[in-house]
């Protein structure tokens, strides 16, 4: 039986999801953060090989990585559905994108909030130097990396209804999460981002996606 150690607001709702898709036999334990500093509880980073989430557990041995997880239960729980077919036309879009959320966007939104993050609770009279700083490297790195990502993320759901192609697969599932990030956080807004906007419309209202935010009981995945 797979366990699913779901901590509030993180990249486990990834998880979530797609076990509730594939209608896997799992049980699920819910974590809060802790209210001052946001992040994961003791007992979870107790269980987390690195005190991150997603973290799942099968007969005591512990699993971190979203992308591991998720082909792991794939390998044993998935007819080919979520995964397309070596061969297949949907391959090739499906291994980029499914490997561009962990790979490119999810690194470059976690360290675009955390420096963001870093430069409020720096000392009162130090935070106009943070800001500087933060704000050059921002300019020179973060934003054009995530300008062309969400460029190439608005093309591609121009084309296809999904990520890989016309039909649900484990890339949207990774790649919802940070899509939701990027739509709070780095400017993908409705206007200039029309397909992207309608990809999160879809997903939003996927019967998986319900029940998983349902299980999950906290309104949102945000931090």
């Amino acid at each position: 039986m797979i366990t699913l150690h779901h901590l509030e607001k993180s990249q486990s709702i990834r998880i979530l999801w797609l076990l509730e898709e594939l209608g896997v036999p799992y049980e699920v334990k819910l974590y809060d953060r802790d209210p001052q500093t946001r992040l994961a509880p003791a007992e979870y980073k107790a269980i987390s090989p690195l005190g991150t989430a997603p973290v799942i557990t099968v007969d005591g041995t512990a699993m971190a990585e979203t992308n591991a997880i998720v082909d792991y239960i794939c390998d044993l729980h998935d007819d080919g559905r979520l995964r397309p077919a070596p061969g297949t036309p949907d391959r090739a879009r499906y291994l980029f994108w499914f490997h561009t959320s962990q790979g490119s966007l999810q690194p470059l939104l976690t360290n675009k909030f955390v420096m963001t993050a870093m430069t409020m609770r720096t000392p009162f009279l130090m935070r106009p130097v943070a800001k500087a700083l933060v704000g050059g490297l921002d300019k020179a790195f973060f934003t054009p990396r995530l300008t062309a990502l969400m460029a190439e993320i608005e093309k591609q759901l121009g084309q296809t209804k999904w990520f890989a192609g016309e039909n649900l697969t484990a890339a949207d599932i990774v790649m919802g999460y940070s899509m939701e990030l990027a739509a709070h956080r780095a400017g993908m807004d409705e206007a200039n981002f029309p397909n992207a906007h309608r990809f999160l419309k879809q997903m939003r209202e996927t019967p998986s996606y319900q029940r998983a935010m349902e299980k999950d009981g906290k309104g949102t995945i945000l931090l």
